[in-house]
């Protein structure tokens, strides 16, 4: 159940990277932050539900609501025309809960490959932090298409393995997974230096 989110969680950082880019109006980017955002609380609570109290299924679970809250604030938030600070730490609570997914993914569930992922979310998450809640403006673009280019091996791709039975996380698969990941976020620096543009514009996320 956790993988049907996942898939849509790839659309909406695909969405929001080209929203800090100005390709996208920040209005309506935000009515698909809405629609995965309350996806993303009601897959988790009906996990939650079937869990039983199952330790394992909690944790998996609980690592859900990160990301719905996200994108429900981003979404209620553009509509509401806030301040984006609030999001921005919030972001920051994210990017240290996601350094402690990763941790457990490595040492507790024998799953590298998500263990990468988590890292680059807490990565992602931590240009929330800089960029929304300490006003590094500079940092947007990159921010911009490290959402675009970790949108889809960090979301989308696994998904889809996930659905089709094909997602095996071994040791060699989290090495090339992480370089290709490391890859993406060097080509969004260089892409979204602010050496390459005029002037950073202004965080979408308001």
């Amino acid at each position: 159940m956790g993988a049907v989110g996942l898939l849509y969680v790839g659309a909406v950082l695909l969405v929001n990277g080209l929203m800090l880019l100005e390709v996208v109006p920040a209005r309506s980017a935000a009515i698909l932050n809405l629609f995965v955002g309350a996806l993303q609380c009601v897959l988790p609570t009906a996990l939650l539900i079937q869990a039983a109290g199952d330790p394992a299924a909690v944790l998996a679970a609980s690592g859900l609501y990160l990301f719905g809250f996200t994108y429900l604030y981003v979404g209620i938030g553009t509509f509401l025309d806030s301040p984006p600070q609030g999001l921005g730490w919030f972001s920051g609570f994210v990017a240290v809960a996601a350094l402690v997914y990763a941790a457990v993914a490595f040492t507790r569930t024998d799953d590298p490959v998500s263990g990468v992922i988590w890292l680059a979310w807490a990565v992602l998450w931590s240009l929330f932090f800089l960029v929304l809640a300490l006003g590094r403006e500079q940092l947007t673009r990159v921010t911009g298409w490290a959402l675009i280019l970790l949108s889809q091996p960090t979301c989308s791709l696994p998904a889809f393995l996930m659905l089709t039975g094909n997602f095996h996380p071994t040791a060699a698969l989290a090495l090339v997974w992480a370089a290709g990941l490391a890859a993406a976020l060097a080509l969004a620096w260089l892409l979204g230096s602010p050496s390459r543009t005029h002037r950073a514009p202004q965080p979408a996320y308001h």
